[in-house]
C-alpha cells in the first residue's frame, strides 16, 4: 500500500510540469534505445559475420604468413606485410605425400589496381590465385572456363571476372575473349564467377574480384614475390589435426627454424577462426555498448538536477509531512522512489523505441540483400530494465537525501 501510493504521488508529481518531465525522461529514453540498438545490432552483425565465414566450409585450413598465438590473430590481420610465406611453400605442401585429405590447395596474392575499359575505371579487388581456386572456394564458373596450372606458369595475361564486375564492364554483352586493362596490361577474359551472396559491410567478394593467375599478378601487376595466405581444403574433418601438424613441420623445415617460438608463419582451421573472429567481434561489441552507455549517465545527470529542482520546490511540504510525524527515511524513501519511477518509464519507452529502430534496421539491411537476423535477446530486455533501476537509485540518493535533512524549521521560515 505505501509503494502504491508513493506511485501514484509520483505520477502526480511528473503531470505537475509535464514538459520538464518529458525532457528529464528523454535522456533515459535515448540512452535504453541506445543500448537495445547497439546489442542488437552487434549480436545481428555477429552472427552475419560468423555465418559468411561458416559458408567457406569447416574443412579449411588457412595458412598466413607471420607468426601467432593459439588465440590470437596472426600479424597480417592487422595489415602488417610480412612476406615469409612464398611460391615454394606452397609447391612443396602440394607435392607432400604424408598430408592425409588433402583435396585441394590454393595460394593467393592479393591487392587493389586500376582496371578500364572503354573509359570505364575502377579501383578493383585483384586476387592472384592458383589453378585450384574454384575448388578450394567451393564455387563454380557461369561462363567460359578457370585458368590452368600451365597458364599460370607461362605468365598469360588472362582473367576471371566477378560476376558483379562483368555487369559493370560489360552491361549486356558477354565478355568472353575481350579485353580489359589492368595498371598497363591487357588481359584477356575467359570466364566469369558464378553470382554469389552479398558480403558482410561492403567486403570484397569474388562478385567484386579479379581474378588473374598468381604468378602473373606477383610479377606483371603487385611487384611482389610472396603469398598473402594459402587455404588448404581437407576430405574430412577429422583429418584437419593430423594435416595441420604435417603442414607445420613442411614450413618449419622449408623456412630452416628449430625453435617452434620463432614460427613465421600461422597455421589455423576454421574453428579456430571462427573463435578469433567471434572474439574480435566481442570486443567490439562490448567497445560500442559502452559508448552506448554514456547516454544514460547524461540521463541519469538529468534526473538528478531535476530532482534537486523538485527538493528545493517541495520544502514546505516536506517540513508539514515531518511535522505530523513523518521521519528521515521516508522522506527519502519518497523522493528515491519518484527517481525510480522516473527513470523506469524512462526505460520502458526506450525499450520499445530501440526494439522499433532494430526492426527497421532489420527490415532495410534484408532489403539491401544481406541475410540479417533480428535478433532482441531478453537478456538485453533484462539489462535495460535493470540499467534504468540502477540509474534512478544511483543519481537519485543524493536529492533524496537532501530531502530527507530537511528539518522542519527550515520549512516554517521557507518563503
Amino acid at each position: 500500500m505505501y509503494l502504491l501510493n508513493a506511485l501514484k504521488f509520483s505520477q502526480k508529481n511528473l503531470l505537475a510540469n509535464k514538459t520538464r518531465s518529458f525532457l528529464t525522461i528523454l535522456g533515459i529514453i535515448i540512452g535504453v534505445a541506445a543500448v537495445i540498438i547497439i546489442m542488437a545490432m552487434g549480436n545481428s552483425a555477429q552472427r552475419l559475420i560468423l555465418k559468411q565465414v561458416e559458408g567457406l566450409g569447416s574443412n579449411l585450413i588457412a595458412i598466413t604468413p607471420g607468426a601467432s598465438d593459439e588465440k590470437g590473430p596472426p600479424a597480417a590481420l592487422y595489415g602488417i606485410v610480412v612476406k615469409t610465406l612464398v611460391n615454394d611453400d606452397l609447391e612443396v605442401i602440394k607435392k607432400d605425400k604424408n598430408i592425409k585429405g588433402l583435396a585441394a590447395i590454393a595460394g593467393y596474392s592479393n591487392g587493389t589496381v586500376l582496371v578500364s575499359r572503354d573509359g570505364t575505371e575502377e579501383n578493383l579487388s585483384l586476387m592472384g590465385t592458383t589453378s585450384s581456386y574454384l575448388e578450394v572456394a567451393d564455387t563454380e564458373i557461369f561462363q567460359g572456363r578457370f585458368f590452368l596450372e600451365k597458364d599460370d606458369n607461362n605468365l598469360d595475361k588472362i582473367v576471371v571476372l566477378g560476376h558483379t564486375i562483368a555487369k559493370d564492364f560489360f552491361k549486356n554483352e558477354s565478355p568472353l575473349n575481350k579485353k580489359i586493362k589492368i595498371k598497363n596490361h591487357y588481359f584477356r577474359v575467359i570466364g566469369v564467377l558464378e553470382e554469389e551472396g552479398t558480403s558482410a559491410f561492403g567486403a570484397a567478394s569474388q562478385n567484386d574480384s579479379v581474378l588473374i593467375p598468381v604468378k602473373t599478378a606477383q610479377k606483371l601487376i603487385l611487384g611482389t614475390d610472396h603469398l598473402n595466405f594459402i587455404r588448404i581444403k581437407i576430405a574430412e574433418v577429422d583429418q584437419i589435426d593430423q594435416a595441420k601438424k604435417r603442414v607445420t613441420e613442411i614450413l618449419r623445415t622449408q623456412h630452416d627454424i628449430d625453435d617452434p617460438s620463432k614460427d613465421d608463419f600461422s597455421i589455423k582451421d576454421q574453428t579456430m577462426a571462427l573463435e578469433t573472429l567471434k572474439g574480435v567481434t566481442d570486443i567490439i561489441r562490448y567497445f560500442l555498448l559502452a559508448v552506448a552507455s554514456v547516454s544514460l549517465l547524461v540521463g541519469g545527470i538529468g534526473i538528478m538536477n531535476i530532482m534537486l529542482i523538485s527538493v528545493n520546490q517541495r520544502i514546505k511540504e516536506v517540513g508539514l509531512r515531518k511535522s505530523i510525524g513523518a521521519k528521515n527515511q521516508d522522506v527519502l524513501n519518497q523522493f528515491l522512489i519518484e527517481s525510480i519511477f522516473v527513470s523506469l518509464v524512462g526505460g520502458v519507452v526506450g525499450i520499445i523505441f530501440g526494439v522499433v529502430i532494430s526492426f527497421l534496421i532489420f527490415v532495410v539491411v534484408n532489403y539491401l540483400g544481406y541475410e540479417w537476423e533480428f535478433l532482441i535477446s531478453g537478456l538485453s530486455i533484462i539489462v535495460a530494465v535493470t540499467i534504468s533501476v540502477l540509474v534512478g537509485i544511483i543519481f537519485g540518493i543524493y536529492p533524496a537525501r537532501k530531502a530527507s535533512q530537511i528539518s522542519p524549521m527550515e520549512a516554517l521560515h521557507y518563503e
